[in-house]
């Protein structure tokens, strides 16, 4: 039960790093969440200059009262070593466990608490699902001297509701700097904070929180990543031409968009956006249509690692039962079902067939996407 890099390179120490902050994972039944990798929010504190350790504990011996003690011995050893900032992430039971050490030690800054939950899932221990708010208020409230920032996520099976606004009521006593973002857009499930998508919108304010040694009151997260397609994903000109008029692929699938789209101004080609949950942006617009078929352009952008590039291709399809279909040999499948709003609900399958990922997708204007905006 020490503390370990969270990433495999060397920390910068105390005299050179901004801060340092301890990650601690959840705890599960069946599996060792010791083996989870480390979230990829975390990378963006770590390439902003935290050194970013973790917390690992074996299931066994893995309670709140033990674990907190000896958490809150880690963070008195790190202050000794002379960091000026001491910070503690967490998720679900670690979650729990980075607020039980800021309530119990003075050394602690910050914490950022996601999908806090210590007492089982409404399907399987409904007895004590709602411990996961009745014990979560206490905490606040005896919080002495650390920023808390917390993350509260629709669909999460452990989390009994409401727990946000009344965080946010607690914390707003304390004036202390604080964040609470609740029912956060796109982002679902008790584990959303450890996906791509979650570094990609709420990184940055994750980065700030921490950074702001002298917040006070409640420091608001407005996420701009994925409001609109990044110039990452701007086509060049050698592969995406200007979109045309075609009176055939308006009435193929025009139905789908309505006729009051802003913007919008007679017969187009159509263009989709959107982004999947591993963080990568998505765009595919209709070139061609002729019949049932379809040729369009199909684009992601790049990944949150760096050997993920952004990749542009032009696919061929078919329309089916009113869906966007494209399946080619030896490459993902893609299917595309029209929303009533316009969009799109977009299925995106492996070549092998053993992965899935689905998304939404709304239509933007397809001229944006033209030579002149390319340059």
């Amino acid at each position: 039960m020490g503390l370990d890099p969270a990433f495999d390179q060397d920390v910068l120490g105390p005299e050179r790093s901004k801060g340092v902050i301890v990650w601690n994972h959840g705890r599960s039944l069946t599996v060792e969440d010791s083996e989870s990798p480390t979230p990829p929010f975390l990378r963006m504190l770590r390439e902003g200059g935290w050194d970013v350790l973790r917390f690992d504990r074996p299931r066994d011996g893995d309670t709140l009262t033990d674990s907190t003690r000896r958490l809150v011995d880690h963070v008195a050893e790190l202050k000794h070593k002379g960091y000026r900032r001491i910070a503690l992430a967490g998720q679900s039971f670690g979650a729990f466990l980075a607020l039980m050490a800021a309530d119990a030690s003075d050394d602690v800054d910050a914490v950022v608490a996601t999908a806090p939950a210590a007492f089982g899932s409404f399907d399987e221990f409904y007895q004590s699902w709602r411990l996961n708010a009745i014990r979560l208020y206490p905490l606040l409230e005896r919080v002495r001297r650390a920023r808390v920032m917390l993350f509260f996520f629709h669909g999460d099976d452990f989390d009994p509701g409401g727990r946000g606004e009344r965080s946010r009521a607690i914390l707003s006593e304390h004036g202390l700097g604080f964040a609470v973002v609740d029912q956060p857009a796109f982002l679902v499930g008790h584990w959303a904070s450890s996906t791509g998508l979650f570094l990609r919108r709420f990184g940055d304010c994750v980065r700030d929180f921490l950074d702001a040694d002298t917040l006070k009151g409640e420091l608001i997260c407005r996420p701009m990543w994925g409001e609109t397609p990044s110039a990452e994903l701007r086509l060049p000109d050698e592969l995406l031409p200007p979109l045309a008029a075609s009176p055939a692929a308006a009435t193929a699938i025009g139905a789908s968009v309505p006729a009051s789209t802003p913007g919008r101004a007679g017969p187009v080609h159509d263009a989709w956006y959107g982004f999947y949950p591993n963080g990568r942006e998505v765009l595919v617009a209709i070139e061609e249509q002729h019949g049932e078929r379809l040729a369009a352009v199909y684009a992601i952008g790049p990944g949150i690692e760096g050997d993920e590039p952004a990749e542009w291709s032009r696919r061929t399809g078919r329309i089916v039962d009113d869906d966007l279909v494209f399946e080619e040999e030896g490459k993902s499948t893609l299917r595309f079902h029209p929303r009533a709003d316009g969009g799109l609900k977009a299925i995106w399958i492996s070549p092998d067939g053993k992965n899935s990922m689905a998304t939404g997708m709304r239509w933007v204007d397809p001229h944006q996407f033209s030579r002149a905006e390319a340059r």
